[in-house]
């Protein structure tokens, strides 16, 4: 495997570093004085459109900035991932979340390692599809014979954030199925999430690939109490193991790939879906993770679902570095984060239904690009991974846009919204979606332009009120525009963020497809489970800080 090439020792860097040097941004300026800035930097992704023209970039950065991925070699460890190379150096696999997504028939066929990847992606696709169906027919039934109701996704981490950020940016899709997702350990999550639910109606779906995550297994078991205790006290089983036996095979299924482990907990391994260790966790909502989404909203939207992805995709693939919307974002993020000193990120859905979006960045940037050494194991020469977080508007105008507007932080921020709403309603005669797209221009507006104080003082402000209320402008926005929340635009959304985290991963030469950052925590969580069950020796082994805190646990539990 290639050594990562310093980003820091490119001449592109240094012509960044001089862009930084003698920088002054002025967004009022250029636009008065470029009468073609939007056009030039409003760009067509899929059915995306994305206005980068409010960005603090001139033309001459760009250029540098597209040299830099040039220089480090983004366009060829694309190529690289797309292949099957085993870009995840540190556990040696291939990284090809994107053949989730290819077509069936796509050529010429993608064999890694010596497997048909296409062949077995598109069969469990299509068997992911079959069970769906079935279910949603009612060809599948519970144990006394009644349709499923609800399916309820136990996972965590990425088993658990992209299902649950599809499933409520998608529910005008959804139709007589309900779905619910359970995933934090907190035995409240699961108490609330099976409140009101009829065991008859409910279908489990386990998702975790080895079948041995401590949270989804804990809650698994749960669920399975919960389903016996339902079913026993209204008559519907009996109290004995082939009663039991019998419900757990009407009302689970497994997303994983350890057979004899789901099938010890009591499922029919021909009802399992597997996926492949070529699959992080936070780029699986597209595998058979998804399984809960093909019910809830049936196969062909699912299908509609990988169709955008796979066109951001072949973007990214196909088109130059120049017009590249993912590769720009993802060089725009290191200039600011980079150069221009910026922390955090902050992503503004302007629909509701995108209101867990922010979230699952979350997981997908700073999981991956969360690391302090390269891919061949060397210490980073740059800052890396940004802090994502956000809410949807106008939600956040009301809460921390203050920061945005006038704090001393300079924080880059992409706006997302969509000419139809999914609830088209009005106000009297007022069209209440034009009312909240006026919120979305008006708030790029307001951070870009701000208001001087002439403009302020010509309202009539005077004295020291006239700074309090100066807004000081040139903070950088993206301005992400599509027709509607469709199931293929959610998967173009989505596919942006994760190659946006690609590029700025290949400039920083890390790799962004290990977690090792997540181990340490789980394995000392078991060393300590015996310490809380009573075990002295376990106490006694750990630091003073936990053994207090251990202490105050035990004397106050009730």
């Amino acid at each position: 495997m290639n050594s990562p090439i310093d980003a820091t020792t490119t001449s592109a860097w240094a012509e960044l570093e001089a862009h930084r040097d003698s920088f002054t941004p002025d967004l009022r300026g250029w636009f008065a004085a470029d009468s073609g800035r939007v056009d030039r930097l409003s760009l067509p992704l899929a059915d995306l459109h994305v206005d980068l023209s409010k960005n603090l970039v001139t033309d001459d950065i760009l250029a540098s900035l597209v040299r830099l991925a040039e220089q480090v070699g983004v366009a060829e460890r694309f190529a690289q991932m797309l292949s099957g190379v085993h870009i995840n150096t540190t556990e040696d696999r291939a990284v090809l979340h994107t053949a989730l997504r290819r077509p069936a028939g796509e050529s010429p066929e993608l064999v890694v390692d010596g497997q048909h990847v296409d062949g077995g992606v598109q069969e469990v696709l299509d068997r992911l599809s079959a069970f769906a169906e079935r279910v949603r027919s009612g060809e599948w039934k519970g144990v006394t014979g009644k349709k499923v109701a609800t399916v309820v996704n136990i996972g965590i981490g990425g088993s658990d954030l992209g299902p649950v950020m599809v499933y409520e940016a998608l529910k005008p899709y959804a139709d007589d199925i309900e779905a619910r997702f359970i995933s934090n350990i907190d035995p409240t999550d699961l108490a609330q999430k099976t409140a009101g639910l009829d065991p008859e109606t409910t279908l489990f779906i386990v998702a975790s690939k080895t079948f041995t995550t401590l949270e989804t297994l804990t809650n698994a078991r749960l669920a399975r109490d919960w389903l016996w205790e339902g079913l026993a006290a209204a008559g519907a089983i009996g109290d004995d193991e082939n009663s039991r036996t019998d419900a757990v095979a009407h009302h689970f299924v497994a997303v994983s790939t350890a057979l004899d482990k789901v099938a010890d907990f009591g499922i029919d391994p021909t009802n399992a879906f597997g996926f492949w260790d070529w699959v992080g966790g936070r780029y699986s909502v597209d595998s058979a993770i998804g399984l809960s989404l093909a019910i809830a909203f049936g196969p062909e939207n699912f299908r509609e679902l990988l169709a955008g992805f796979h066109a951001v995709d072949e973007h990214v693939a196909s088109t130059p570095l120049a017009q590249n919307v993912p590769v720009l974002m993802g060089l725009l993020n290191v200039w600011y984060s980079n150069l221009l000193g910026a922390q955090s990120h902050v992503v503004l859905p302007y629909a509701q239904q995108l209101h867990r979006f922010p979230a699952y960045l979350q997981q997908l940037t700073m999981e991956s690009n969360g690391k302090s050494v390269r891919w061949d194991g060397s210490p980073v020469t740059t800052t890396t991974g940004e802090i994502f977080w956000g809410e949807p508007g106008t939600n956040g105008q009301h809460a921390f846009y203050q920061l945005i507007h006038q704090g001393t932080r300079l924080i880059p921020a992409d706006f997302i919204a969509f000419a139809n709403p999914a609830y088209p309603l009005k106000d009297g005669d007022r069209d209440v979606h034009g009312l909240f797209i006026a919120n979305f221009l008006a708030q790029t507006k307001a951070l870009a332009f701000g208001k001087t104080a002439e403009e302020v003082e010509a309202e009539g402000t005077t004295g020291a009120l006239v700074a309090a209320r100066t807004f000081p402008g040139n903070r950088p926005t993206t301005s992400i525009f599509a027709k509607a929340l469709t199931p293929r635009v959610l998967g173009e959304l989505i596919a942006l963020y994760e190659h946006i985290t690609f590029t700025q991963g290949v400039v920083w030469g890390i790799n962004s497809f290990d977690q090792w950052g997540v181990e340490l925590g789980k394995q000392l969580a078991l060393q300590i489970a015996p310490a809380i069950e009573g075990d002295a020796d376990a106490a006694a082994a750990q630091d003073a800080s936990t053994r207090a805190l251990l202490d105050y646990y035990r004397s106050h539990r009730g």
